[in-house]
């Protein structure tokens, strides 16, 4: 996603309008002009690319463009990596512990360069000139870090990456978000909500998948405390949403007058004919290492059960559970496994609320022991489940005991 200073938008009313770039011969010439750059920046540091990067600006009145499509190969295509003989703070401290027992001059900084590479080149058992030692003294600033690899989209792909950065940058003062994801195909659905768990957004949903769902997310500006970092979980969202055929949605934003430096209400509307070109996978995202180190450790596992991830939506009053897994016996036997491994209190009071209203009675819980449930509210005496604890790691043995 771009910065707030890379953005473009122009207002129509209450009506906030993003810039997009047009797929055209004139687009693509300054997506190839630039992905060329930087193929010919590998092995160069980040200051000299930066300095390329200006002269291909020059004075020409679309700067902001090309900023921000630099902005995304940088940050999405780009491996920066600091190069040196030894860590440059550990570096600093014995150049520096050595510079200090002589007096300062240029042949005397040669000489404790040549002294540390000397000690490096014994240390480390292979040969390590003062020129390294140099040029690794001040190789974790951020202009000295190696561009070492670059993994080069196609001109098309940056320019749709481009656009859909806009769109997404409109959300980041979003004070309500409404999404009517009409009727799609059930995957759909579920890769959505699978999105809005993972991205741990507030969102009131009603609906089903024969009709459809809508989905009402409370944004950032909606909170308490307004929230950058939920604007953009918001935005993350996005990208997720452009898989799914038919939907559209309307926002309301808080935008600041430039001229009269105050709050005004600003409105975005966005539908399924928009154009955008999605970059995230259709695959099953996990929700959290914790998940996905749980599903490799069952794969490994010599079980009849078997784990599925793709599971049925379990409608509930206002919201929509998708549990983590079904496990899936020969016998017909099924169970639900759902994995509570995150702390934040009001999520934990709307996860116990949601196992409460579905009613499954084959549902198991497996709950960090870190979570201090009592201090979030949250009682288990009544909660209708099969409940295992885990320390760091959830273990496919304890499921499987609980299971039996």
């Amino acid at each position: 996603m771009l910065p707030t200073e890379l953005l473009s938008h122009r207002q129509k009313g209450e009506e906030i309008i993003p810039k997009k770039l047009r797929i055209d011969n004139q687009s693509l010439e300054v997506a190839i002009e630039l992905i060329t750059c930087f193929q010919k920046a590998v092995g160069d540091t980040q200051g000299v690319l930066e300095r390329q990067l200006l002269d291909l600006e020059g004075d020409t009145p679309d700067y902001k463009v090309k900023r921000g499509l630099a902005y995304i190969l940088k940050s999405s295509f780009c491996t920066f990596e600091v190069v040196s003989p030894l860590e440059p703070q550990m570096l600093r401290a014995r150049v520096f512990a050595l510079a200090a027992q002589s007096l300062t001059s240029r042949e005397l900084a040669q000489v404790t360069l040549s002294k540390v590479a000397d000690e490096l080149s014994r240390e480390l058992e292979r040969e390590v000139l003062p020129t390294q030692v140099r040029d690794g003294l001040y190789a974790d600033l951020a202009e000295n870090r190696i561009l070492t690899a670059f993994d080069a989209p196609k001109p098309e792909e940056l320019l749709h990456r481009y656009n859909v950065s806009q769109v997404q940058g409109v959300f980041y003062k979003a004070s309500q978000l409404v999404l009517h994801a009409h009727r799609n195909v059930p995957g759909q659905y579920k890769l959505l909500f699978r999105y809005l768990k993972l991205f741990q957004l507030m969102a009131y949903i009603e609906g089903d998948a024969d009709h459809g769902f809508t989905i009402t997310v409370d944004g950032p500006t909606s909170l308490f405390n307004p929230s950058t970092r939920y604007g953009l979980a918001i935005a993350k969202l996005i990208p997720a949403l452009l898989h799914v055929t038919k939907w559209s949605l309307a926002a309301t934003l808080q935008i600041r007058d430039t001229y009269t430096n105050t709050w005004k209400t600003g409105r975005f509307t966005l539908n399924s004919d928009c154009g955008l070109v999605s970059h995230y996978s259709q695959g099953k995202p996990y929700d959290s290492m914790l998940e996905a180190s749980f599903a490799d450790k069952w794969d490994s596992m010599k079980t009849d059960w078997v784990l599925e991830r793709e599971v049925d939506l379990i409608p509930i009053p206002g919201s929509v559970m998708i549990p983590d897994f079904r496990l899936v016996h020969p016998d017909g036997r099924t169970f639900l496994l759902e994995i509570v491994g995150y702390w934040r209190p009001e999520y934990l009071q709307k996860k116990f609320s949601q196992v409460r209203r579905a009613g499954c009675d084959n549902l198991i819980l497996a709950i960090s022991e870190r979570l201090n449930l009592e201090k979030a509210g949250v009682r288990l005496n009544d909660v209708p489940a099969r409940i295992i604890w885990f320390k760091d790691k959830l273990l496919p043995k304890a499921v499987l005991a609980i299971m039996e």
